[in-house]
């Protein structure tokens, strides 16, 4: 499992709009509003490096309202909740 944290800015009066939609995409967990440097901050979730590109440079990039992207690949991940078996719910 590959997640990406997607910062995003938006056109200022679109940032619920464009909340709704990127939710929405395949892939996107879960989206944010945040205060600081971006508008939003997507969560992205996927298996390989060819579905991250289709979730942010052909989704998430293309979506009206959103201006620019930044993206943080996670390499590991430190938590007390086991996201993989979560995922992993109705595969076999």
């Amino acid at each position: 499992m590959l997640t990406a944290i997607v910062l995003i800015d938006t056109e200022p009066n679109k940032i619920p709009e464009v909340a709704d939609k990127v939710v929405n995409l395949k892939g996107v967990s879960e989206v944010y509003s945040v205060t600081g440097k971006a508008d939003l901050v997507a969560m992205v979730r996927v298996r390989s490096h060819e579905e991250l590109a289709d979730v942010i440079a052909d989704g998430i990039s293309k979506v009206a309202g959103v201006v620019r992207t930044e993206t943080l690949i996670a390499f590991r991940a430190y938590s007390s909740v086991d996201l993989d078996q979560a995922f992993a719910l109705g595969l076999e």
